[in-house]
């Protein structure tokens, strides 16, 4: 993952536009930035959207991204959703990440985002990063026309989405295979539940790690992990000691779509994304 650092990027029309990112490796981000895409934009929807209410605790599936006057289809599995406590999760096409939001008055801000670093054949990096780095670190004004809602940076940038409907099918905690986003471990930790056996197996970002899994009423009650004994770096290590804080207990799940979170007394709140 990576950190990024502003340099002033010149616009074709002279104006100043957003600036751009340059990519500093470091544990935490995924890479922001970039341009893509061909049609030209149009105007957002009307209506400021009030905090708390048109906005927050709303499903938004990502339709397109404007960027320097260019718009971007979004691929089929971006979306942002906020909750009222200003807890954010989305998928930026194919990763899965997580932020935060702060409103005052009709401007909304994200901060920092936190995401799995997997590679999709079939969605343009250029769109992650654009998409990232549209929402970070600046003022957004959120509009919302009855199931249809824009993101306006100062400079113009927009995210249009729209509310998904609760027909959208909802990924099976049986089988899946679950991408840890948080905490992060670079994509390279996930679970897999098999409730007819009783059982999950994965990766805890260094180890492998088998343990019984029994699933009932909302919760899975985990039995004593049996892993690998590997030594990887040390950030690694960190989200593997959280995440091994899960097992040998009983802990709540949530699915929404391709979201899952886990929350124990140990472990806190494990986020992750379906796979697929």
């Amino acid at each position: 993952m990576y950190r990024y650092t502003y340099k002033e990027r010149p616009h074709p029309s002279g104006h100043r536009r957003r600036p751009a990112l340059t990519a500093t490796a470091v544990a935490a981000l995924l890479p922001l930035a970039a341009a893509c895409g061909s049609e030209q934009a149009g105007d957002g929807g009307s209506a400021s959207a009030e905090a708390g209410t048109s906005v927050t605790g709303v499903r938004w599936a990502v339709d397109g991204l404007t960027v320097n006057g260019r718009t971007s289809r979004a691929p089929d599995r971006a979306y942002l959703r906020i909750a009222g406590d200003g807890e954010v999760k989305g998928n930026l096409g194919c990763n899965g990440f997580a932020s935060t939001a702060a409103f005052e008055g009709n401007r909304l801000s994200l901060g920092r985002i936190e995401s799995t670093a997997m590679a999709c054949e079939d969605v343009p990096m250029a769109f992650e990063r654009n998409f990232a780095a549209t929402l970070a670190d600046h003022p957004l004004t959120p509009k919302v026309k009855g199931d249809r809602m824009t993101l306006t940076t100062a400079d113009g940038d927009r995210v249009d989405l729209i509310k998904e409907t609760a027909a959208r099918a909802t990924a099976p905690l049986d089988g899946t295979k679950w991408v840890v986003t948080s905490p992060a471990a670079g994509g390279r930790a996930h679970l897999t539940f098999d409730e007819k056996g009783r059982k999950v197996s994965g990766s805890l970002g260094c180890n492998k790690v088998n343990a019984t899994a029994t699933v009932r009423d909302g919760h899975i009650t985990l039995g004593a992990p049996s892993t690998t004994r590997m030594m990887c770096e040390a950030s690694l290590m960190t989200s593997e000691e959280r995440l091994l804080r899960l097992f040998d207990s009983t802990v709540s799940y949530a699915l929404d779509h391709d979201s899952l979170t886990l929350t124990s007394k140990n472990a806190g709140t494990v986020t992750a994304a379906a796979d697929g």
